[in-house]
């Protein structure tokens, strides 16, 4: 039995346009999200049975494939929860996100300084990649990630919130090679509603991440 299943989305194809188009978002969610799925629950099978046949000449590119499938599962998931066709602008207390506006201008300074950092994260990734907005609970701050693949150069305990999906197929039959120009139209949709939810639990839950008793 499958561990992982692929989550629906929570829009129609066409929800997030002109900033993505519905083609992107269907190969996105279909194809390339279910590979990642498909991906982890195969690798999950493959060390089961070397587990069975304490058989470990694969190991090495079993646990690199199982980061890598289970990352790009958990960091797709929360990016189409991340957009919606009615996001945007700034995050506002009088939207009733003024805890995350609050934490990420003691984080960063400003709105408009974490919006120019995550967004040259994001665009300037080597390769494939992504720009992350995380909790870090040792600090109890907010951080800007440049993930590389899907879970390289990660912060360990670090809780994504907000995602920029910086790879080509997030954003190529659209804007071809300008992916600065997709970066900057991701602000569009942003929704603030979802990434504060996930600031609060991250924030809620970091006593469980201590580094020590």
């Amino acid at each position: 039995m499958a561990v992982y299943t692929l989550p629906e989305l929570p829009y129609d194809y066409a929800a997030l346009e002109p900033v993505i188009n519905p083609q992107i978002i269907e190969l996105h969610h279909d194809k390339h999200h279910a590979a990642y799925v498909k991906g982890a629950n195969d690798t999950l099978e493959q060390l089961a049975e070397a587990r069975d046949k304490e058989s470990w000449g694969a190991i090495n590119g079993l646990e690199k494939n199982l980061a890598f499938h289970l990352s790009g599962h958990i960091l797709h998931s929360i990016y189409w929860h991340n957009m919606t066709g009615d996001g945007g602008g700034e995050p506002l207390a009088a939207d009733g996100v003024g805890d995350l506006a609050d934490a990420i201008a003691e984080s960063f300074g400003s709105f408009a300084g974490f919006k120019s950092q995550l967004t040259k994260a994001a665009a300037t990734t080597q390769g494939s990649g992504w720009g992350v907005l995380a909790y870090e609970p040792v600090s109890g701050r907010l951080i800007v990630e440049q993930v590389y693949d899907h879970q390289g150069n990660v912060g360990q305990g670090s809780v994504p919130v907000l995602v920029f999906d910086a790879w080509e197929h997030a954003f190529y039959l659209q804007y071809k090679n300008q992916k600065v120009d997709f970066i900057e139209a991701m602000w569009r949709v942003v929704n603030w509603q979802d990434v504060a939810k996930r600031y609060a639990s991250a924030k809620e839950h970091a006593h469980n991440l201590l580094l020590a008793p």
